[in-house]
């Protein structure tokens, strides 16, 4: 079977457009393309209670992120300065680039 494609991926800046994280920004840290989520920097938040273990000495309640749906993000565009929906074209020289649907913009470096 062949792997889904997203056009979401690590490192990219993000808007929440649903959500209890709404109108929030942050840069992916992860994507799980099986269970198509995404973990965005700083958004998020869960308190897991955890026992005292070897790595942990005390236990305690830690606070991380947790992956919500790829369906709640959308990129930001850096010309646009604002959410966007994302295309793919390929270039004169072959290489393929993500792209901006509102401006045209290439998102790929």
């Amino acid at each position: 079977m062949q792997a889904k494609k997203f056009k979401i991926k690590k490192d990219d800046q993000v808007m929440v457009v649903s959500g209890r994280e709404k109108g929030k920004t942050g840069k992916v840290t992860n994507v799980l393309v099986s269970k198509e989520r995404v973990t965005v920097d700083k958004l998020n938040m869960v308190k897991r209670h955890t026992k005292p273990s070897a790595k942990l000495k005390h236990g305690g309640i830690i606070e991380k992120e947790a992956p919500m749906a790829i369906s709640n993000v959308m990129i930001l565009c850096g010309k646009c300065k604002g959410p966007v929906r994302v295309g793919r074209k390929v270039l004169d020289n072959g290489n393929k680039v993500r792209f901006c649907r509102k401006c045209g913009e290439v998102i790929d470096k």
